[in-house]
């Protein structure tokens, strides 16, 4: 029996991507436009930001998040859904008082940051387990924040996946699982190529993969240009995959994708030539422990 690879699609992100991209999914029912055309192609599991139809910049406001999800669900699609919790963790420090955040700081108290998660209940979402540099800005997740968010998912019985950007961040999730914080199975997601943190090579995902617990169950991805590579890595070294408009805009080299489609068709292609076959989404539900479908939760 082949081994099966969940392929999890990053829709669109929070990054400033739209004008580098015309086909950017900014409104929700773009997004979930988005979310059907990648289950389609074959993706297992959405991840899911959603952005100010107006501006296309990132936003947490909830009842975008409400709409993606009943228009997910209420397509009848099967597709695993996974929200994000990321957003209101930057910090920039201030020029003249860096102990005050300026402009592009959106640092948000952490029960805010899973304000929808409690509301709509997916089936996942994601957990950012450690700080770094991101870019040029601070990306803040401190262990008190994280505890706090974390028992709060758990009491809606979401499942955390847990993204890595760096080993010292299995490290924590270790800890935080250890604690009875995080349940078991774990799902790590190990995140490669973001500047400053661990680069997409196979050298990192293989260092990050040694790392994880006993058990635990896991996906990697390469941003950019190193994102159908890091597939070709995660599911030779017995992993998951991601791929999505999040982390890539390229098709090809200097070719716009056009659309997470392509992408999670490309990754399709890859999982099937290395001898493995994409999860379909009720067998990732087994894979991952996960009980039936939200659906009801979800749009209530």
């Amino acid at each position: 029996m082949k081994t099966k690879t969940i392929i999890s699609c990053a829709v669109t992100g929070g990054a400033d991507t739209l004008p580098k991209h015309p086909g950017v999914p900014v409104t929700p029912e773009q997004i979930a436009k988005a979310v059907l055309e990648a289950r389609d192609a074959g993706a297992t599991i959405a991840h899911i930001h959603v952005r100010d139809p107006k501006t296309g910049k990132a936003s947490q406001n909830v009842d975008y998040y409400r709409e993606v999800v009943e228009r997910v669900r209420g397509s009848g699609s099967d597709i695993l859904i996974n929200l994000t919790t990321g957003p209101g963790s930057r910090f920039v420090p201030r020029d003249d008082d860096p102990k005050v955040g300026g402009a592009g700081t959106t640092m948000t108290p952490p029960l805010a940051r899973v304000r929808h998660v409690v509301e709509l209940r997916p089936d996942i979402c994601s957990l950012d387990v450690g700080s770094m540099n991101f870019g040029e800005t601070g990306f803040v997740n401190t262990p008190a924040h994280l505890r706090a968010m974390a028992d709060a998912i758990a009491k809606t019985g979401v499942k955390p996946e847990l993204e890595v950007f760096e080993p010292g961040h299995v490290l924590l999730a270790r800890k935080m699982i250890d604690d009875g914080q995080i349940g078991r199975p774990p799902l790590f997601q190990i995140c490669l190529g973001i500047p400053w943190g661990s680069p997409a090579s196979t050298e990192s995902m293989l260092y990050m993969k040694s790392l994880l617990p006993a058990g635990a169950i896991w996906a990697g991805f390469g941003i950019s240009r190193m994102e159908f590579p890091m597939v070709a890595q995660a599911v030779v070294l017995g992993g998951h995959v991601r791929v999505g408009m999040e982390d890539n805009l390229y098709i090809e080299p200097g070719v716009l994708t056009p659309g997470n489609g392509a992408l999670v068709e490309r990754a399709v292609s890859i999982v099937r030539l290395l001898g493995a076959e994409p999860a379909s989404p009720a067998e990732a539900r087994t894979l991952l422990g996960l009980g039936v479908a939200r659906t009801e939760a979800a749009t209530q």
